[in-house]
């Protein structure tokens, strides 16, 4: 008997790439689909919307909360009306609202989506196998409120990067980012650094899953071995992406400040934005991977030593709904009330024990050894000086409002005679001029100062060719010296 051929039988990829073609399947359904809805709707692209729901979903995700089903929804409409701007503003909302329900998967008993693909089993006999998956899911969070997150079949959808290692995706990704920098391609440098930023979401994603299955049953989750190499491998991550977008940031800058082009510059700006969301969002992870542990020992306390809910069983059919079906109406709305008011909710009230209390407050706290892995140097990077004015024109502007008591000038004069100094010197001038309007005095009094600039408004107009609003009236005020001195002296007694 001829044996089959080793090859598919071993080639986990083929699965792999089945599996990853079956998540493009909804969005590819949905253009199939659109031609059964009641109206005209050919001229809309429902996968061009359905990925952007999926980016604008995960862009709002948080570590503990998600996107708010109403803000997508709000955020997705520009799009559906710009591919058609001759439909009412009615039919927009209902196109962004079907694309966003079918990628939910409204309707559905479990809301995620079913693919079939077949395999090879280890003896060569051809097998089909299951594959369930969801997009973007309905998470509950605090006060009630429902957000959507999306999944990681969905992030690998939206980045082109279909079930790939999220560390070397990561690690990838920036090393590009980097590089398109540096050869001045803004353009797929954008492109690159959203990619990145998508695969520090996912990231995050892992650790929320993990530390949630956790608070439910510590037990259901690797604490021995997967999730202190899990923790261990991300806090290297964070570090090594942390230095690594910093020194990206300060290439964009750079970028960003040369640049003459417009486009050029707006590229670079963007830029800017997303890698500090980059740091913020890895920054918020690292912090999330510090309370892990003490998560996890807390919660293995709490597992292990709470007494079991002792609950009877309640037969509602014959308890409730039988005696209540004879009576009236008026006499059965008191009894439905009553049970609904004080058989319901998240959590039944109980009254604390005196036993119980002594027990607690007399148990001696558990001694722990193990208090964590030492945390290492942090490797600072000097941050460039990006102020707008140097320290000279600040000497400068300071001299020039160095006024005499009795001597207050308007504006106007003192931006003239700051742009014969120095072009650049009448934005600091003005800057210092409208701070001058709302004087600290109490601080300046407190700190022994003699002199302090105020600004006042007399309904004058500033005529300038930068500048607009009120020609102020800028002048020095003395303070009372012998005053604060008395002050000082009660203070210290």
């Amino acid at each position: 008997m001829t044996r089959p051929a080793a090859g598919p039988a071993a080639d986990e990829g083929l699965a792999r790439r089945l599996r990853a073609l079956a998540c493009t399947a909804p969005l590819h359904d949905l253009d199939v689909r659109k031609t059964m809805l009641a109206g005209e709707y050919g001229g809309y692209a429902m996968a061009e919307l359905a990925l952007a729901a999926i980016d604008l979903v995960t862009l709002q995700m948080d570590f503990d909360t998600g996107a708010d089903h109403e803000q997508v929804v709000a955020r997705l409409l520009p799009r559906a009306a710009a591919q058609a701007p001759r439909r009412p503003a009615a039919e927009h909302e209902r196109v962004a609202r079907w694309v966003l329900d079918n990628l939910i998967n409204v309707g559905s008993v479990d809301r995620g989506f079913r693919a079939v693909y077949g395999t090879f089993a280890p003896d060569g006999s051809y097998v089909r196998r299951d594959y369930d998956f969801k997009l973007i899911e309905e998470v509950p969070g605090p006060g009630g409120a429902v957000y959507l997150r999306t999944t990681d079949e969905a992030v690998n959808v939206l980045v082109g990067a279909l079930d790939t290692d999220v560390t070397s995706a990561q690690i990838a990704a920036e090393v590009k980012l980097e590089v398109l920098i540096q050869r001045g391609r803004l353009a797929d440098a954008q492109l690159a650094a959203e990619q990145a930023r998508y695969r520090t979401v996912q990231y995050a994603e892992t650790l929320r899953r993990a530390l949630e299955a956790t608070r439910r049953n510590v037990r259901a989750v690797d604490w021995l071995r997967a999730v202190p190499d899990l923790i261990s491998e991300a806090l290297d991550h964070v570090a090594d992406r942390y230095r690594h977008e910093n020194a990206i940031l300060t290439n964009i800058r750079r970028s960003r400040d040369e640049a003459e082009d417009p486009e050029h510059k707006r590229r670079a700006a963007e830029l800017v934005d997303i890698v500090k969301d980059c740091i913020r969002r890895h920054t918020q992870l690292q912090s999330r991977l510090l309370d892990a542990g003490p998560l996890f020992r807390a919660e293995q306390d709490r597992q292990a030593f709470a007494t079991p809910a002792a609950h009877s069983g309640l037969d509602l059919y014959g308890q409730l709904l039988a005696p209540v079906l004879p009576l009236a109406l008026e006499r059965s709305v008191r009894v439905t009330d009553a049970w609904f008011a004080r058989g319901t909710g998240l959590r039944s009230p109980h009254s604390v024990r005196v036993g119980d209390l002594v027990d607690m407050l007399f148990t001696p706290p558990a001694e722990r050894e193990h208090l964590g892995a030492e945390m290492p140097e942090p490797d600072l990077i000097a941050t460039p000086d990006a102020s707008r004015f140097s320290e000279e024109q600040l000497a400068r502007a300071l001299d020039l409002l160095e006024l005499p008591p009795d001597a207050p000038r308007r504006l106007s004069g003192l931006l003239a005679e700051a742009r014969r100094r120095d072009p650049s010197l009448p934005y600091l001038v003005a800057l210092l001029a409208v701070h001058a309007a709302a004087p600290a005095v109490g601080t300046a009094y407190r700190q022994g100062e003699e002199r302090l600039l105020f600004a006042v408004d007399d309904g004058t107009e500033l005529d300038d060719p930068e500048f607009g609003g009120a020609d102020l009236i800028v002048g020095t005020a003395l303070l009372d010296a012998a005053g604060m001195a008395a002050d000082r002296t009660e203070g210290a007694s």
